[in-house]
């Protein structure tokens, strides 16, 4: 495997370890942090997306961790499709083996939660308001704000000739901190088809106590919408920033 692909698949593991293990945190039953809200949710979420990215770059990788984003690149010219393909298989690996490990981490509390949608929730995304073409469109806008708010980090204008290249994760950390305060509560915000994809895998295959179905049904959603969203977003910024 090469460094860069190994380094998106341990980020990704990282990444979804912290952030399924506050959503564990928040919703099992006799977690110290149960009940704790959306704030700790979406603040746990964006350290995740810090640490995991640190992680990817400190291993060569372009700390993408996304599906969605590195599509993006692809439309924006800077990713060829191989290399994509390389980078998709090995975010997702990394999720699967991300949501393992919050399974593992939180082995206790899986028989004490009744609710099969709280467990399922730990691992998956799924709508406040079941609509599938709404639901794609919020994923769409969530991910095309993460593409075009990214960009604009990187860029020029605002990192400078010399930039601060370590600023660069905790800024992005911020910005999906942002997205899920602003723009969460539709549908989840996924906004990566890795992170939703890879844990729903695991948890239609782990021997989850207490779990449901895996609700196939909607998991086309966190996936095409953000592939959407954030290929126009990416065609969109090429155009604008040319």
């Amino acid at each position: 495997m090469p460094t860069s692909a190994l380094g998106e698949l341990l980020g990704t593991l990282i990444l979804i370890l912290l952030g399924n293990g506050v959503v564990a945190g928040v919703l099992l039953d006799e977690s110290k942090a149960k009940g704790s809200g959306w704030i700790v949710v979406t603040a746990g979420w964006a350290f995740a997306v810090l640490c995991g990215v640190l992680v990817a770059v400190a291993l060569g990788a372009p700390g993408e961790l996304n599906p969605a984003v590195t599509v993006a690149n692809v439309v924006a010219g800077t990713r060829t499709v191989a290399d994509a393909v390389a980078h998709v298989g090995a975010q997702l690996l990394g999720a699967i083996l991300g949501a393992t490990l919050v399974w593992v981490h939180y082995q206790s509390h899986w028989r004490l939660t009744r609710d099969p949608d709280a467990i399922r929730a730990c691992f998956c995304t799924s709508p406040a308001v079941r609509e599938g073409g709404a639901n794609v469109v919020s994923e769409m806008i969530g991910t095309m704000v993460l593409v075009l708010v990214a960009s604009a980090i990187a860029s020029r204008g605002v990192a400078g000739d010399t930039p601060a290249t370590n600023l660069g994760p905790a800024l992005v950390g911020a910005l999906v901190w942002g997205i899920g305060l602003s723009l969460g509560g539709p549908t989840g915000y996924a906004i990566n088809p890795a992170r939703d994809l890879g844990p729903r895998i695991a948890h239609a295959l782990l021997p989850i106590a207490g779990k449901g179905g895996s609700d196939w049904g909607y998991a086309w959603v966190p996936v095409a919408g953000p592939v959407i969203g954030g290929a126009l977003a990416a065609a969109l910024w090429s155009g604008v920033a040319s």
